[in-house]
C-alpha cells in the first residue's frame, strides 16, 4: 500500500516537472517563436507557423555571416511571404501609392531592418532576401533562430534580422514641403 502511494506520488512530481521543463506543451503545439506575424498594408494579415513556412516555396543561398564565415541558408524567399498575405507586388504594386510602401522586420528583442518593397518586388529587383529557418542543413536556435532574415547582396549583415517574429508593410507619409 504505502509502495504504491509512493509511486503515484512520485508519478504525479514527475508529470509536474515535465510539465515545468516542457512549458506545458503538448503534442502538435509549436514552441514560443516559431511563427510569424504579417500585418499593415496587405489584403489579408496572417499569423505564419513553422509548419506553415515549412510548406512554402522555398530557396537556398550561401552567404557569409558578420564574421565572415560562410554557410548554406535555406527558409522561404521573403517576397513568397509577403504574396500570401497580399502585400501591394508586381502588377497590382505598379505605380501609385504601392511604390512607396517599406517593409518592417522585427525581431523578438526590438531589433529591426527596413527594406523598399520595391526591392523585395521580383518586377523591380532581382534581390533574394531570404528569412531562414534552417543554417548548413540544420535548423536555427536561439540566439539566432528559430527565423532568421538574410540578405546575401548586402556589403555588411546589418539587416539581417535574427529572431524574428513579425513583418509590417507599411506606407510612407506623404512630406509637406514650405511654399
Amino acid at each position: 500500500m504505502i509502495g504504491s502511494r509512493l509511486q503515484a506520488w512520485f508519478a504525479g512530481g514527475m508529470v509536474g516537472l515535465a510539465l515545468c521543463i516542457g512549458g506545458g506543451l503538448t503534442r502538435g503545439q509549436e514552441p514560443a517563436g516559431a511563427s510569424l506575424r504579417v500585418s499593415g498594408q496587405v489584403d489579408t494579415p496572417v499569423r505564419l507557423s513553422a509548419t506553415e513556412l515549412a510548406g512554402m516555396p522555398r530557396a537556398k543561398v550561401q552567404a557569409a555571416d558578420r564574421g565572415g564565415v560562410s554557410a548554406e541558408y535555406e527558409g522561404v524567399p521573403l517576397v513568397e511571404i509577403l504574396r500570401k498575405a497580399g502585400a501591394p507586388l508586381g502588377e497590382k504594386g505598379r505605380g501609385g501609392k504601392a511604390t512607396a510602401c517599406y517593409v518592417v522586420v522585427e525581431a523578438s528583442d526590438g531589433y529591426r531592418a527596413v527594406f523598399a518593397l520595391a526591392e523585395l518586388d521580383p518586377d523591380v529587383s532581382d534581390k533574394l532576401v531570404l528569412l531562414a529557418d534552417r543554417r548548413d542543413g540544420r535548423p536555427m536556435a536561439e540566439p539566432v533562430g528559430p527565423l532568421r532574415l538574410i540578405v546575401p547582396g548586402d556589403k555588411r549583415p546589418a539587416r539581417w534580422v535574427r529572431m524574428v517574429e513579425s513583418i509590417a508593410v507599411q506606407q510612407a507619409a506623404a512630406v509637406e514641403t514650405p511654399r
